[in-house]
């Protein structure tokens, strides 16, 4: 379908208040839509119907979902332009400041007696709009980050929330699986890359954890060195961890259930650590750090990834969601920048309606 006609009709759909999710896949032009038909809010429990689902951050087996079977399937191509990322100055809020630092030292003091090895803790932060143009959206999102997932999701019951995140939780293809460990955190340019020991213990700890989780459902476990991974202006540490699934015994809802929350948006250990988080942050991260994505062949098929670099605009505001891993290394003014950096992928979005 031409660009210009896909766009308007998810327009139309937008105004009339009806659920609809459009996503495009690392490295793809093809953007895909589901339109919902009517405005119920789906929910499921099983990871094995066709559609599209989309869980919090403190899931409980049970995520919103758009089903296939209540919605038009519509895709088109986009036609990337060049998109130069300029940083931008944000702001600092001496309050917000205040507190987030605060934060990642209480986080440290428990970290210091031995009651965590690593917590993730994250901020949100309010950007006024000009005037929001879905249009412009749409264009900004798919166009910046095409080596990322990006989606655009909406319902009248969840509002409208985009993103364009760099970590997948799991891919499955009938009994293979694919997912990574991505921790560590710093500005890209054109310099050579050094990590520091605090980011490889991070990434470490997080590849440890994520394997552990994963040994009860695989047969096969294969875990990749560590190396640089670029998503947008900011630098990552990746490892990639590949397999088999447990034949017969290990669903997707068994493998996301094992693998979420990662330690790379929550913490190890992962009770305490979600516990701190949910007791500590101060406000509902709702959607941010949950997952989502389509899941096809009545679950044998399916891309979930981590709902990293997200917003959630309501009216003419973008609530704008980062944070960062805190281990013993962590500094808290550099946490204090590092979620300052990572604010910067969703703000090129937003860029022509600010």
């Amino acid at each position: 379908m031409d660009l210009q006609l896909f766009t308007q009709k998810i327009s139309d759909h937008l105004k009339e208040e009806l659920p609809f999710v459009l996503y495009a896949r690392p490295q793809q032009n093809t953007i895909s839509a589901l339109l919902q038909k009517s405005k119920t809010l789906f929910k499921i429990d099983e990871l094995a119907t066709n559609g599209f689902v989309l869980a919090p951050f403190e899931y409980e087996n049970t995520a919103c979902f758009i089903p296939e079977s209540d919605s038009e399937k519509i895709e088109t191509e986009l036609q990337n332009p060049s998109v130069e990322l300029k940083s931008l100055e944000i702001a600092e809020n001496d309050t917000e400041k205040d507190e987030y630092t605060t934060l990642v030292s209480k986080v440290i003091d428990n970290i210091k007696y031995r009651k965590a090895k690593k917590i993730v803790v994250s901020r949100s932060k309010d950007f006024h709009l000009n005037k929001f143009s879905f249009g412009t959206l749409l264009t900004s999102l798919f166009s910046t980050y095409p080596q990322a997932f990006r989606y655009i999701w909406y319902h009248p019951q969840t509002g409208l929330w985009c993103g364009a995140t760099p970590e997948t939780l799991v891919q499955v293809e009938n009994n293979t699986f694919k997912t990574m460990a991505l921790a560590g955190t710093q500005p890209y340019t054109n310099n050579e890359v050094v990590w520091g020991p605090k980011e490889l213990d991070e990434q470490q700890l997080v590849t440890d954890a994520i394997t552990t989780s994963l040994q009860r459902v695989t047969s096969i476990l294969k875990v990749s060195n560590p190396h640089t991974h670029r998503a947008g202006s900011l630098l990552h540490l990746r490892t990639d961890i590949s397999g088999v699934l447990k034949n017969g015994k290990t669903t997707l809802t068994k493998i996301a259930a094992a693998l979420h929350p990662t330690p790379a948006i929550c913490g190890a250990p992962k009770k305490f650590a979600k516990e701190f988080i949910l007791e500590n942050e101060g406000y509902n991260r709702a959607f941010y750090t949950g997952f989502l994505g389509p899941i096809q062949d009545n679950g044998a098929s399916a891309s979930l990834m981590v709902n990293l670099r997200c917003m959630q605009i309501e009216n003419n505001t973008a609530h704008l969601f980062v944070g960062g891993g805190i281990t013993i290394g962590s500094k808290p003014l550099e946490e204090w920048q590092e979620t300052q950096n990572k604010m910067q992928t969703m703000l090129q979005v937003l860029t022509p309606m600010l």
